[in-house]
């Protein structure tokens, strides 16, 4: 049974760490915070991207929501000559999943990939508490989360497929390496990439993709705006959702003419 972080990485050397990268715009990211997850995906298919989408985890509490530049982690299954045994929780502390924590930047979003396990508790009270004092902006965790109430007391956006009182390393996956490529929920994720995440779940826009969809969106979110304006005071919705050649027309004229609500 392995109890030293020297036994493990005689065998490969622990943590894996992926190459420099940088992070999503901050101005574009700024941006993105009228964008709603469904609009993204919807936009993002239209666009090819038709994985995008990161099934499984849903928001530990209702209503959160982030947009933020993606910081990755990557959990792998425990093998007995590299990582197993009871002591892992003391070994985690030379991990990727401490030494992600200690690269955390202002509105940084971790995602997690951890095959949807149901028994490891990725992240729990202690880490989370840290990730937040230095200005992390919400965690995706294609896994389960530990701790949940005083994890849910920290305010931190989170989603996950659960919890669990197991933590990170106690059954059957370990913190492996971060900065690098992740699977979550069937979806590919890069670091720097833009997360956005709401009620609807979360989903992953490709940060070469960002500048586009970012406009597109910004102009569907304020028609939408304007359809839902003209729904509320009687309107057919075959005219104004979509909109159509005399519907655009309208909404344009609104636009341009400061937004002011019709009557």
């Amino acid at each position: 049974m392995n109890t030293t972080f020297e036994n493990l990485s005689s065998v490969w050397p622990l943590p894996v760490r992926g190459d420099a990268f940088d992070r999503a715009d901050a101005d574009i990211v700024n941006r993105m915070n009228i964008v709603s997850a469904a609009t993204a995906c919807a936009k993002l298919s239209g666009m090819g991207i038709t994985r995008s989408y990161i099934q499984g985890p849903t928001p530990l509490d209702r209503g959160a929501r982030v947009v933020g530049s993606a910081l990755t982690l990557q959990f792998m299954p425990q093998r007995e000559d590299i990582a197993s045994g009871v002591s892992q929780e003391y070994v985690e502390r030379h991990t990727a999943l401490w030494e992600v924590l200690e690269t955390v930047q202002e509105g940084d979003v971790l995602v997690v990939q951890a095959y949807g396990s149901a028994f490891t508790g990725c992240l729990g009270d202690m880490l989370v508490r840290y990730f937040k004092r230095r200005g992390g902006a919400g965690i995706v965790v294609d896994g389960r989360i530990r701790d949940a109430a005083r994890v849910r007391e920290l305010g931190v956006p989170i989603w996950c497929t659960g919890v669990t009182p197991h933590y990170a390393s106690q059954t059957d996956l370990f913190p492996w390496a971060y900065d690098v490529p992740v699977a979550v929920g069937g979806v590919l994720a890069l670091p720097g990439d833009v997360v956005i995440a709401d009620d609807d779940g979360a989903v992953i826009v490709p940060q070469g993709k960002a500048l586009e969809l970012v406009e597109s969106a910004e102009d569907h979110e304020n028609w939408e705006e304007f359809s839902r304006m003209r729904l509320e005071q009687g309107a057919r919705l075959s005219d104004y959702y979509p909109l159509n050649a005399d519907s655009r027309a309208e909404y344009e004229a609104w636009r341009d003419g400061g937004r002011i609500p019709l009557v």
